[in-house]
């Protein structure tokens, strides 16, 4: 990529090189990628062996419920995440809250491989974790939209949707690492050598990444949006009476642009864009939080099948998310963002019967290519998609704040709740018919979405208000 990211606010041209926009990517894919596979090492840790490590005194059925319940508090803290970090972000940088998002979800990622288990300290072992998962979902609630932030807001207009996808590729690289890990373990490891040591491995493991994500974040500028924003003085963004006044000044100086760019985004009324991107994300979280974590812990619980089988297809099914990915960006680039998503929404709601028939057949070849399709569309291809479209669906003034908001609410109503209301539909029904009515539900109300968003593709990131 030649273009130079080139932004006007009040204080003139703000330019990004290529360089800086190679850094900045490096470090949205590092420090997504390790987000998403401390997420991923835990919710397959909740599936494959935490019920038996934390919640011994329990029958499986209920220990499974209880290891996704664990699973899902994440996502509380998450939310709590979104608004601290969110606000910081939009009001001091995008730069700094990056730094610090990445230190507490890497340094309780790795306390978690260092806890005793329920055998060791009883009961005492299971709060610990909930402690671990509360702080490091606290920290992840604005490291994802943070990255989706950064990224968007360097790329040059015409190939946004292309970079904008490497955040998806960071989500889909922790996946591919969590689960290729847990392959290897599951096919090395013997049953007792997994419950004893061998599930510390991953989350120690993740030290590594955490010293080599803050090196890389502490090179990279700060956005040239936050920069270039109308609302931004001495690199602090104005609260609303300084914006008054400023716009009071202005009114006399010829600095009509900027005066009439502060009132645009004091002005507008908030609020639908808000829910327009929460309908987005619901399909691609949900689905997500279905196919990535409960059907791992379904297929060998409930199919009795090995429980390598799940995680391989998950590693090949990333794996493929790697041609996926790119292509929706650039696809999203070529055509917009609404045709995009509603086409992956319709066909993943259309599939879901289908993909689910292959998957309880017993047939491991079925299973596995179900386990990618549904993987491809309707978690990556979405996420690729969303990635830009929410970012651009924002004003500059509370992006990053209402990115995270929207991200995060969507994930504590569908990924958290999604895995433990699958597990207590699936044991109630004694089938598995809920969770293809629980895919089609996700992905429709995504597609609604999509038909009443506006389109974002081109959209001057620097103006304040929102694209509705």
């Amino acid at each position: 990529m030649t273009d130079n990211t080139t932004t006007t606010g009040s204080s003139g041209p703000v330019t990004r090189t290529t360089r800086d926009l190679s850094k900045a990517a490096a470090s949205g894919w590092l420090g997504t990628a390790m987000e998403f596979m401390d997420f991923q090492l835990y919710s397959l840790a909740a599936a494959i062996v935490f019920n038996q490590i934390f919640f011994p005194a329990v029958n499986p059925a209920v220990g499974l419920i209880a290891a996704m319940a664990t699973y899902g508090v994440g996502y509380v803290a998450r939310l709590a995440g979104a608004v601290y970090f969110g606000r910081m972000g939009d009001r001091l940088g995008r730069k700094k809250v990056l730094y610090l998002t990445i230190l507490l979800m890497g340094v309780s990622t790795t306390l978690i491989g260092a806890l005793p288990t329920y055998a060791q300290i009883g009961i005492l072992a299971p709060v610990l974790l909930v402690v671990l998962r509360l702080a490091q979902g606290f920290g992840a609630g604005a490291e994802i939209a943070g990255a989706t932030v950064m990224l968007v807001e360097y790329a040059p207009t015409r190939r946004r949707g292309l970079v904008g996808s490497l955040v998806s590729l960071g989500t889909n690289s922790g996946t591919l690492a969590a689960s290729g890990i847990w392959a290897v373990l599951l096919a090395t490891l013997t049953e007792e050598q997994l419950l004893s040591w061998g599930w510390r491995i991953p989350f120690l493991f993740s030290f590594v990444l955490l010293i080599l994500a803050v090196w890389l974040r502490s090179n990279v500028k700060e956005s040239p949006v936050f920069e270039g924003r109308a609302d931004v003085a001495d690199g602090v963004a104005l609260d609303r009476e300084e914006l008054r006044a400023a716009a009071r000044d202005g009114d006399g100086d010829g600095d009509a642009p900027r005066v009439g760019a502060i009132e645009a985004g004091l002005t507008q009324r908030k609020g639908r864009a808000f829910l327009l991107a929460l309908g987005l994300r619901f399909g691609q979280a949900g689905n997500s939080g279905l196919v990535q974590t409960f059907l791992v812990g379904f297929v060998a619980a409930n199919l009795m099948l090995d429980r390598s089988v799940a995680t391989d297809a998950i590693v090949i099914g990333s794996l493929a998310g790697f041609v996926t990915v790119p292509l929706i960006g650039l696809l999203s680039d070529r055509v917009g963002r609404r045709p995009v998503y509603i086409g992956l929404t319709a066909l993943t709601a259309v599939l879901a019967f289908p993909l689910m028939l292959m998957i309880v057949s017993g047939n491991t070849v079925a299973l596995t290519l179900a386990m990618v399709v549904a993987l491809n569309l309707g978690v990556l291809g979405i996420f690729a998609a969303e990635s830009v479209t929410m970012a651009e669906l924002f004003g500059a003034r509370t992006r990053f704040t209402q990115l995270a908001l929207s991200k995060e609410i969507g994930g504590v109503l569908a990924t958290a709740i999604g895995p433990v209301l699958a597990a207590t539909l699936t044991a109630v029904t004694g089938s598995w018919w809920p969770i293809a009515v629980m895919l089609i539900v996700y992905s429709l109300i995504t597609l609604v979405s999509a038909v009443l968003a506006p389109e974002t593709r081109g959209r001057d990131l620097v103006r304040l208000e929102d694209a509705a």
